[in-house]
């Protein structure tokens, strides 16, 4: 996927202004697919001189007109084939994970700080995900259309979150205790000579 995509499906929910398109991404597209504001709007101008994408113009008191952009037909024909088109399998790339595998090779501690900090991201995402559901799920009403694709997404980023979280925890404990076993005082070899 593109970036030009992304900027699409924020369109086809509602027209917006570049700023109020790199909001719609800082609140909800973008957490699943980020961009900074200036690669919004270099990829609107895009999306214009491709002819995807229409605006107009609308004058502003003591400001620049601002644009007020909407798919075109062909954005619409455009956008229509990218969703019936075969996404590719997401293949992870995580560098902590490769961190992980060479845990043995670097110190102990630094990981744990490191895994620490990734798990608390984690679970920040997740809370901050799991209180849009609990705002979505108070609204009450039917879920259907668009709705529905949205809380479908937003199920995705809880599980994947959660996913995560508990995949963390996990490596935290079971390094936490390597750790223990390194740093606990063990039997010297003739004192095991002895008891045998």
């Amino acid at each position: 996927m593109a970036l030009e995509h992304a900027i699409l499906v924020s369109l086809a929910e509602r027209p917006g202004t570049g700023y109020e398109i790199g909001r719609q991404f800082e609140r909800s597209i973008g957490y699943f697919w980020s961009a900074t504001h200036q690669q919004i709007y270099r990829t609107l101008k895009k999306l214009h001189d491709d002819g995807l994408v229409e605006f107009e113009a609308v004058a502003q008191d003591s400001r620049p007109d601002k644009k007020v952009y909407t798919l075109s037909p062909s954005g619409r024909n455009a956008l229509r084939e990218w969703v019936s088109h075969p996404a590719p399998i997401p293949r992870l790339r995580d560098e902590l994970s490769v961190k992980l595998r060479a845990a043995e090779h670097g110190d102990l501690d630094d990981l744990l700080a490191e895994i620490t900090r990734h798990r608390d991201t984690h679970a920040e995402n997740l809370r901050l995900y799991e209180s849009f559901a609990e705002r979505d799920a108070a609204s009450g009403g039917e879920r259907h259309g668009r709705r529905l694709h949205q809380h479908l997404v937003l199920r995705g980023g809880i599980r994947t979150e959660r996913g995560f979280v508990e995949w963390l925890d996990e490596v935290l404990d079971a390094l936490t205790a390597e750790r223990s076993r390194e740093h606990s005082p063990t039997t010297a070899p003739d004192e095991v000579e002895v008891a045998r």
